[in-house]
């Protein structure tokens, strides 16, 4: 299995089997008939009662850029498909009760399977592609459900196959709800005289960024409908949170370099006092 145009690993799950209650209702129908809706109905007049294959969970890794843009994914599998073989073969097997007279006024019940003959069939892999829709602002852990191309049963209807949604981490921004994070890292001239950038968008698109202030380590700038579209709704977008760093220089200042920086920011000498959790 392989998705066209991107690497990605598809990560299979089975999905359970049918429960012990499915026998009990086959029970109560062959031994009262038409007297099974007293027990919420025969095996022929329920769904849930019908063979049914297993369903297929496949995990689908999408890229921060796609969940922005959206896009179309092709997933190329192999499905296993019944096909006509030569020959006959038991189906549609299930549990009777048997009434037998063992004398005048004794009768002994016994359960027993009973078939049917139908034409055999073998199963044989096709290659099929499926077109999956990854929306626009897609959560993590969604799926995509694809009905009856799951895991086919010979004696009756294949199961569901779901796309669940796994969004890789980015290496620039990082995810929550609707809102993007990023750091940006600035030198310690531009922390103090301000500055001017663009920072390139996860469609490519370049988002100005104007500083003409003091920017202390840690401070953050906002930047409304820079986000993620809305899943239910992508005319609303969350916001980009842009948290500066500031990088100082790696070389030690001399006396006079310091004295000069002194005199230029005429800030007094504060003692600081440690207070804790509380800062300063």
């Amino acid at each position: 299995m392989r998705k066209k145009g991107n690497n990605m690993m598809l990560m299979e799950k089975r999905g359970s089997k049918r429960g012990t209650m499915d026998l009990i209702t086959d029970i109560f129908s062959s031994f009262f008939g038409d007297f099974g809706f007293m027990f919420g109905g025969n095996r022929q007049q329920q769904d849930r009662n019908i063979p049914r294959g297993n369903d297929i969970i496949l995990d689908l890794e999408v890229t921060l850029e796609e969940v922005y843009s959206g896009n179309f994914v092709e997933v190329v599998r192999n499905k296993p498909v019944a096909k006509e073989a030569p020959g006959k073969r038991k189906c549609n097997c299930r549990q009777e009760m048997r009434t037998t007279q063992l004398g005048p006024g004794r009768f002994q019940m016994t359960q027993e399977t009973v078939c049917d003959e139908c034409p055999n069939v073998k199963l044989v892999n096709e290659e099929r592609t499926l077109e999956v829709e990854i929306e626009q602002g897609v959560r993590d852990e969604m799926e995509y459900p694809f009905i009856g191309e799951g895991e086919p049963h010979i004696d009756g209807e294949p199961g569901d196959l779901r796309f669940r949604i796994k969004v890789l981490k980015h290496p620039l921004f990082e995810r929550r709800g609707d809102d993007l994070y990023t750091n940006v890292t600035i030198s310690l001239v531009e922390a103090l005289v301000g500055f001017e950038m663009d920072i390139v968008h996860l469609d490519g698109h370049k988002v100005h960024i104007v500083r003409d202030k003091i920017t202390k380590p840690g401070a953050r700038m906002w930047k409304k409908g820079e986000g993620l579209p809305n899943f239910d709704n992508n005319n609303i977008r969350g916001s980009l949170i842009i948290t500066f760093d500031v990088e100082f220089p790696g070389t030690q200042l001399d006396e006079q370099q310091k004295d000069g920086i002194r005199g230029l920011l005429k800030q007094s000498s504060v003692q600081k006092i440690y207070n804790g959790l509380q800062g300063y």
